[in-house]
């Protein structure tokens, strides 16, 4: 049984997940959690980790051997529990919590992956905008179940340009930040959280950009940081089907159903895999505000490890701020 290096130092509750729910779980000492801002390339890792669990190339349900355990969306927390409980293999479990709303425990590794903001944006309009109206009224249903969430109406269609959807995106992010039920957490504070602690042992920086430059390179480094044993031979072919073009082909065996929560399932789910198309989107204007943001609420190597990665900024834990 791992013990608990750090418990929680805040509560972080939405419509969509609920830091609560980990107090429930019963860790495993060689736990993997993999923790990140939405569309950084969380599916992507799950899958990563789940090849190198298994050592195996096939095409695995990704949403039940790695839980989503801090969601409120898709299962009761005991359904996800039981899950949990019922895995066999070793464990990888994915969070979108702050790294301060997350229990640290001495033997877990955790993995956080990051992306540039302005790409994580872009990923994320294109999710939003696939939400099923199943999907928009289970959101309904856990505002109406949850009396401490503020009541808010029910959000309209987001806006299909996305210069106009960043406006909303940006001004939630420079706004002071909140705390209690329904508080978000904005891109630039999330990624803070992670940074502060990213000398911890147990805790593995990777970012989007490195894993487009050396896939196989990078799972090395994954495979290292769990302990995994991967023959150079075998790394290969699971690289293969860790590249996104074959997770995209794969896209159904991977993700069985999640065509309830989103227009045209999987295929909208994994969109593009690719960066930069926030240059042709965003006006000079925007593009200030962020930096602004930046400027404001990172700190200058944070800032260059978010833009460019390991390969352009240095390992995050030899980075001096």
């Amino acid at each position: 049984m791992p013990n608990l290096e750090r418990a929680p130092t805040r509560e972080f509750r939405t419509a969509v997940m609920d830091s609560r729910r980990w107090a429930s779980l019963r860790p495993r000492a060689d736990d993997i959690v993999i923790a990140t801002y939405p569309k950084c390339g969380t599916t992507w890792t799950q899958r990563i980790v789940d090849l190198l669990v298994f050592q195996d190339p096939a095409a695995r349900p990704v949403f039940k051997t790695s839980v989503w355990l801090d969601s409120r969306l898709f299962a009761p927390l005991e359904a996800d529990l039981a899950t949990l409980e019922a895995q066999t293999h070793r464990r990888f479990i994915k969070s979108h919590l702050p790294f301060d709303a997350l229990p640290i425990y001495d033997t877990v590794k955790y993995i956080h992956v990051a992306r540039d903001g302005r790409d994580a944006f872009m990923s994320w309009h294109n999710h939003v905008l696939g939400f099923t109206p199943q999907m928009k009224a289970r959101f309904g249903e856990i505002l109406a179940g949850d009396p401490d969430l503020p009541r808010t109406p029910p959000p309209g269609e987001p806006p299909k340009d996305p210069h106009l959807f960043y406006q909303g995106w940006i001004a939630a992010a420079e706004a002071e930040p909140r705390t209690g039920p329904g508080a978000e957490t904005s891109y630039f504070d999330f990624e803070a959280a992670y940074w502060g602690e990213r000398r911890r042992k147990n805790l593995l920086l990777v970012h989007y950009n490195d894993l487009t430059a050396d896939l196989a390179g990078e799972m090395k480094r994954i495979s290292a940081f769990l302990e995994i044993d991967t023959p150079d031979e075998r790394l290969s072919a699971l690289a293969a089907a860790a590249r996104f073009d074959q997770m995209k082909a794969d896209g159904e065996a991977l993700m069985p159903g999640i065509e309830a929560a989103f227009d045209h399932g999987s295929q909208r789910f994994l969109n593009k895999g690719v960066n930069g198309r926030w240059r042709e989107a965003l006006t000079p204007e925007d593009l200030a505000r962020y930096d602004a943001l930046v400027k404001r609420k990172l700190t200058p190597s944070l800032a260059v490890w978010l833009e460019k990665g390991r390969r352009g900024a240095g390992d995050p834990a030899d980075l001096p701020d």
